[in-house]
């Protein structure tokens, strides 16, 4: 069976980080990528799900191997119905490396999925996902934090 890596949880197609990790998870772990997008209409996000799902399949537009889907829900459930090996979770700090290790504990305990956890390079993750979208809603340039 194909190994199937999704990309759950914080993902967000704004930040040079996130796709690092993507794009190492594709070198290493993963022979084909699916990034969740979450459509929890109780969420008010900057972007729409459509808006989001657009960027970022505007970045990966030449591989193959990057899939975009929404899901509603527990992003367990969604890795179940598509099918996934394994769970994929950015991790851009240190101080974020608990708070996933232990959700991976739970998505193993709910699922039996193991979850792998890839940091961002240092360089790339320096600056978070709300600070480039509060720099966008001020029409400041993130040229250089953009994939």
């Amino acid at each position: 069976m194909k190994k199937i890596a999704l990309f759950a949880g914080s993902f967000d197609p704004f930040t040079i980080g996130h796709k690092d990790i993507v794009d190492r998870a594709l070198q290493s772990v993963a022979d084909e990528v699916i990034v969740a997008i979450g459509t929890n209409i109780e969420k008010h996000y900057m972007f729409s799900t459509d808006e989001r799902m657009e960027a970022i399949r505007r970045v990966y537009q030449d591989n193959p191997r990057v899939r975009v889907e929404a899901y509603e829900g527990l992003t367990t459930d969604f890795a179940k119905r598509v099918g996934a090996s394994f769970l994929l979770r950015g991790v851009r700090s240190v101080k974020d490396f608990e708070f996933e290790r232990d959700i991976a504990e739970v998505n193993r305990h709910l699922t039996g999925i193991e979850t792998v956890l890839l940091f961002a390079a240092p360089s790339l993750a320096s600056v978070s996902s709300s600070v480039v979208r509060e720099l966008i809603s001020y029409h400041k340039n993130t040229k250089e934090f953009l994939p």
